[in-house]
């Protein structure tokens, strides 16, 4: 086991893809000589040269076309975008024809192309650059969203996006999370697409979350454990496919469901899982789900304001106290 940053995982899952397959390619503004934006590319240019770590325009839409029409055409692109925010510029490409063409073709033309970056929140980015994505692109037939909380989930998820998906993938990072160290097995690994995964284990209440709203709820965690709650952490990984099977048995355990999430509330994650949980496990609830998103509302650049806006761990303390029906 090696001790590696968030940037340094995602840089060696597209390192390892690149040199097992020489279709594999990266493209992105600033991801050649300039080591990409948030270093997460450094030193690829160097080793696998400029027809394989490609600089482009600054021109979402096109190098996102670029990219749609070399999968449809037997090559596995990277394609990175700065930050997810940009990416609605491409959004015609990602939807009216990566996500559709499969179906269009009658199964003839697959598109495995893999789009990541940085989403969410990342400090005073005002509201232009810190809108969560995940529930956007999870709305879209024919594309899966991966989210992931750490290094070693980043990296496994990532070479399965790139070496057996066969689908668009909508790989979600965090710029906050770059810097942040996990530790990674020397040997090759895969985590399949669709399987959350239980971070702890508990007995009195289920928390639900994903990417770096899961320092809140294992922060959360923590604190309630102090006051003698035993809370269970369950990390979605991936948003689509949903593994709400997993979510399921964990609250028939606890019989509580709280989830943690940083998109607007309006048809959120948490909207879905909460309708497949009340549908299917009923009868195990004990307590209404509750759930914390970020607020309804542009994101401010006031760092007090923004503070106000992101879920913490003191609003997710205080709402499984309330399913667990505790005075105040």
């Amino acid at each position: 086991m090696r001790s590696i940053a968030f940037r340094e995982a995602i840089r060696e899952a597209m390192s390892e893809e690149m040199r097992r397959d020489d279709k594999v390619f990266l493209m992105g503004e600033e991801v050649a000589e300039y080591n990409g934006a948030y270093k997460v590319s450094q030193g690829m240019l160097a080793e696998f040269g400029p027809k394989r770590v490609i600089d482009t325009p600054i021109a979402e839409l096109g190098f996102t076309a670029v990219g749609v029409g070399a999968a449809q055409n037997g090559l596995k692109p990277i394609v990175e975008f700065m930050t997810w925010n940009f990416a609605v510029l491409a959004l015609d490409q990602i939807l009216n024809t990566a996500s559709k063409m499969l179906a269009m073709s009658g199964g003839q033309i697959s598109c495995p192309i893999v789009f990541r970056g940085g989403n969410g929140s990342a400090g005073q980015l005002g509201a232009q650059h810190s809108t969560a994505f995940e529930s956007y692109y999870a709305n879209i037939p024919g594309i899966k969203v991966v989210s992931a909380s750490n290094g070693y989930d980043a990296k496994g998820l990532l070479k399965q996006a790139i070496r057996y998906e066969q689908d668009p993938v909508m790989f979600m990072e965090s710029e906050l999370m770059y810097g942040d160290k996990s530790d990674v097995p020397d040997e090759e690994y895969y985590i399949p697409l669709g399987k959350a995964d239980v971070k702890k284990t508990g007995r009195d209440v289920t928390i639900v979350s994903y990417n770096k709203m899961m320092k809140v709820a294992l922060n959360a965690a923590t604190e309630l454990e102090k006051e003698g709650i035993s809370a269970e952490v369950v990390d979605l990984r991936t948003i689509k496919p949903l593994d709400w099977k997993t979510i399921l048995e964990s609250v028939k355990k606890t019989n509580r469901l709280v989830i943690v999430e940083e998109q607007w509330p309006f048809s959120s994650i948490s909207s879905e899982i909460t309708y497949r949980i009340q549908k299917e496990g009923f009868d195990y609830l004990d307590a209404p789900i509750r759930r914390i998103c970020s607020a309804d509302a542009p994101m401010h650049y006031a760092p007090n304001l923004a503070a106000l806006a992101i879920p913490n761990v003191e609003g997710t303390v205080k709402l499984v106290k309330e399913v667990m029906y505790m005075k105040k």
